[in-house]
C-alpha cells in the first residue's frame, strides 16, 4: 500500500481510516452561478463541519472543489491543521459552464502540465492528491473532453487517481470509453454523482468497467428517498462488486451544513445511514470496505 496525498503532505494509506471520498469546505463558484447557495466561503463554519466530521469518528475527507469552482489548497491546510482531520485536495474541472478563458486558449498539453504541477510539486507547497474531471449532462462538451485529455496525460506522469463528475449521473459509460481510449487504466477511475441517475443497469454495467463507482446523496430527499440508493447499494453488493463501491454526501450548498445553518451535515452518513444500511442487511466488514478500505486503495498511490 502506498500513501495517500493530502495537504500537509504525505501519509501511509493505512492513516486515512473511515473516509469521506467526495465533499466539500471551500467552494466559490464563478459568478456566472447565480445559485449562491453552493458558495461555502465560510472559514469558521466549514471548521466547524469538518469537527462534526471528526466527532463523529471521520479521519479523512477528500476535498473536491476545482481550478474552476475556487479551490484553496491554503484554507484546507489550515483547516486541516486545526480539526486534524487529513484533508485530501483536487486539482483539474468541474464542468465546462465554469471554465476560465485559459482553458480555451491553452494547449492540451499545457493544461496537463498544470495539473502535474499540482499534483508533484504543488502550489506555496502544497499539492493536490487526486485529478477531478467533469462532463456536462447528457454529453461531454469539447472543452470537458480537452480537460479529460489533460487529465488522463497527467495520470500518467503522475500515478494520481482520477475522479470524474457526472452531470446527473449521465455520461458514465462514455467517460469510460474517453479514458480507455487514452490509455488510461479505468481501475484508478472513479464516477460520482451516480447516484443521481439511480438505475440498477447502468450501475452494474460501469462496475463492469472495473471503475469505482459512488452515490454521493443520501439524506438529500428532494431527489428520492434513501430507500433507493439502500437497494442500489444492495445490488452492487450481491453482484460481487463490494471493493469498486464508494460513498459520500457531497454536502456542496450551505444549506446542506450543520456550520452555515443547514443540515443534515456531515455527520448524515455516520449517524443516520450507516446505521440504516446495517439494519437493512449490510455486514459492518462491507461497511468497512467501503469507508476504509475502497478510499485508500483508490487514493493511496503514491
Amino acid at each position: 500500500m502506498g500513501k495517500a496525498r493530502t495537504v500537509t503532505g504525505d501519509i501511509p494509506g493505512d492513516e486515512m481510516g473511515f473516509t469521506y471520498p467526495h465533499e466539500h469546505l471551500w467552494a466559490v463558484p464563478p459568478a456566472s452561478q447565480k445559485d449562491r447557495d453552493l458558495e461555502l466561503s465560510s472559514f469558521e463554519g466549514s471548521v466547524h463541519e469538518l469537527n462534526n466530521f471528526r466527532s463523529v469518528g471521520g479521519q479523512t475527507l477528500v476535498e473536491a472543489s476545482t481550478l474552476d469552482y475556487g479551490r484553496d489548497l491554503s484554507k484546507l491546510r489550515a483547516m486541516s491543521e486545526i480539526t486534524g482531520v487529513h484533508v485530501i485536495g483536487t486539482t483539474g474541472f468541474n464542468k465546462h459552464i465554469y471554465y476560465p478563458d485559459w482553458v480555451t486558449y491553452l494547449s492540451t498539453e499545457e493544461i496537463a502540465s498544470i495539473l502535474s504541477r499540482d499534483i508533484e510539486v504543488g502550489r506555496n507547497g502544497i499539492r493536490a492528491g487526486f485529478l477531478k474531471i467533469g462532463t456536462w449532462y447528457n454529453l461531454i462538451h469539447p472543452l470537458e473532453e480537452k480537460t479529460t485529455v489533460a487529465a488522463a496525460i497527467a495520470h500518467k506522469r503522475t500515478g494520481a487517481p482520477i475522479w470524474g463528475h457526472t452531470e446527473c449521473g449521465t455520461m458514465g459509460l462514455e467517460v469510460c470509453d474517453l479514458l480507455e481510449r487514452e490509455g488510461i487504466d479505468l481501475t484508478k477511475v472513479a464516477l460520482g454523482h451516480l447516484d443521481r441517475n439511480p438505475d440498477e443497469y447502468y450501475f452494474l454495467k460501469l462496475c463492469d468497467r472495473g471503475i469505482y463507482v459512488q452515490l454521493d446523496g443520501p439524506g438529500k430527499a428532494k431527489y428520492y428517498p434513501d430507500s433507493i440508493r439502500v437497494k442500489l447499494i444492495k445490488s452492487v453488493i450481491e453482484h460481487g462488486y463490494i471493493n469498486q463501491l464508494l460513498i459520500s454526501g457531497d454536502m456542496g450548498r450551505a444549506s446542506y451544513l450543520e456550520g452555515y445553518g443547514g443540515g443534515p451535515g456531515f455527520k448524515y452518513i455516520k449517524t443516520k445511514f450507516i446505521p440504516r444500511l446495517l439494519d437493512e442487511g449490510v455486514s459492518q466488514e462491507d461497511i468497512d470496505k467501503i469507508f476504509i478500505e475502497n478510499p485508500k486503495r483508490w487514493l493511496a498511490v503514491f
